[in-house]
């Protein structure tokens, strides 16, 4: 198989979870194209304001943010061959929970990362992902076995 797959990276976008899981990918000697979420902060907030101008309110600053940055998630996802969405101990974010729950909508096949004090936080999510895992070097491994 081919090992070039499209890889969604669903989750926080504060910690350096993507960065570790690409490094585990290539110790594996995995290629892939990544999508996701925008990883700048500060740059997914100003977005909505940036294309659509000033808002009247935070509300509005951020409903417009929202859905400029769930347009380029679903354009993201749909192009994905695999979603891997990843709780972290630190930022437990609904984006992580949107994103898996849109992969499962859209039958993309979804890998969730999650520590396991999440086992009962996520059990819905964890019996409708394709596979579970605790850690990212988990994560790596089954898409290692996927391309092999």
């Amino acid at each position: 198989m081919d090992d070039g797959l499209n890889i969604y990276l669903a989750g926080e976008i504060h910690s350096d979870w993507r960065a570790r899981f690409r490094e585990a990918l290539e110790k594996r000697g995995v290629s892939a194209r990544f999508l996701g979420p925008q990883e700048q902060h500060a740059r997914s907030d100003d977005i909505g304001e940036l294309i659509l101008g000033e808002q009247p309110d935070d509300r509005y600053r951020d409903l417009v943010g929202a859905r400029v940055n769930t347009l380029r998630g679903r354009v993201h996802l749909r192009a994905a061959d695999l979603v891997v969405a990843c709780f972290t101990e630190k930022y437990r974010q609904w984006n992580t929970a949107a994103d898996a729950g849109a992969a499962l909508a859209a039958q993309v096949p979804l890998i969730l990362v999650r520590p396991p004090e999440f086992i009962h936080a996520l059990k819905e999510v964890d019996a409708l992902a394709d596979l579970t895992v605790d850690t990212l070097d988990q994560a790596a491994d089954a898409v290692a076995y996927i391309v092999e």
